[in-house]
């Protein structure tokens, strides 16, 4: 999970209590692994606890092996916000020394050089656009077992 500047500005003030990068994507895997996943639509994703939600957008990415994406990183010399989803790990540093430490085979990637993040994960990336309150549509899907599937307008 990538996450946008009004993502991180929400989840320091709802979550995290602290600015540090890993503090924060702490709290949020913390949040998901208690929350549950409705799929919205094709392109956006919504993890609700019943309380909040966190709601994403799915990006594009590219399954490379672990040797591509050393070469991809390469000639990269300023730091980049690096996640590595399988194994929980994020870090503000050069991506080629990020990649060094990750085990071999075959992950999703996607970087974006303009926002200067790097994101490496067996899943297909998420961008964190905000975190809000659950609406009541959310709060009723979180504290029911039923299906993961909602529609647009938030009728089940």
């Amino acid at each position: 999970m990538l996450l946008t500047r009004h993502a991180r500005e929400r989840l320091v003030k709802r979550l995290a209590k602290k600015k540090r990068l890993e503090r924060v994507y702490s709290a949020l895997w913390g949040f998901l692994d208690r929350s549950q996943r409705i799929d919205v639509n094709e392109r956006v994703v919504i993890f609700t606890d019943g309380r909040r939600s966190l709601i994403c957008a799915k990006l594009e990415c590219e399954m490379l092996s672990i040797e591509e994406i050393r070469e991809r990183v390469s000639g990269i010399s300023q730091a980049y916000d690096c996640v590595f989803f399988d194994g929980r790990m994020v870090r503000h540093t050069v991506p080629r020394k990020f990649v060094e430490g990750l085990p071999n085979g075959r992950y999703c990637f996607y970087m974006n050089r303009e926002k200067k993040s790097l994101y490496i994960g067996s899943e297909e990336p998420l961008l964190v656009i905000t975190i809000r309150p659950a609406k009541r549509e959310e709060r009723n899907q979180a504290s029911s077992t039923g299906t993961t599937n909602i529609s647009p307008n938030g009728s089940s």
